[in-house]
């Protein structure tokens, strides 16, 4: 997500609808618009953010934020959400093993 008061862009658009079509096998994902940008739900509880400028981040704890830092990943201000590395993102199945363990962070 952006700050508040950001705009809504075609690209946040754009890459909810991606990341969105690359998690269709996980029943009870939902996105929407917030601050400029998209929150990407699991059963009604964030683990996903893409911001106003198209970034996409995870929910992260303690125990992963290191794995994400270690691969590129920058923490969203002081939110606990972590960009997605590039090598995540290109790979399907590991960023389905990332999603998974961002959704499980979410529900805790």
């Amino acid at each position: 997500m952006g700050q508040k008061g950001d705009k809504h862009t075609s690209e946040s658009q754009k890459v909810s609808e991606l990341l969105e079509e690359k998690l269709k096998a996980i029943q009870g994902i939902t996105s929407k618009k917030m601050f400029g940008g998209h929150g990407i739900f699991h059963d009604g509880k964030m683990f996903a953010m893409i911001n106003s400028k198209g970034q996409s981040f995870l929910k992260t704890d303690d125990a992963i934020s290191s794995e994400f830092e270690a691969l590129g990943g920058k923490q969203h201000g002081k939110m606990p959400y972590h960009s997605i590395p590039d090598p995540i993102l290109s790979d399907n199945e590991r960023l389905m093993e990332w999603v998974s363990r961002s959704i499980k962070i979410s529900k805790l």
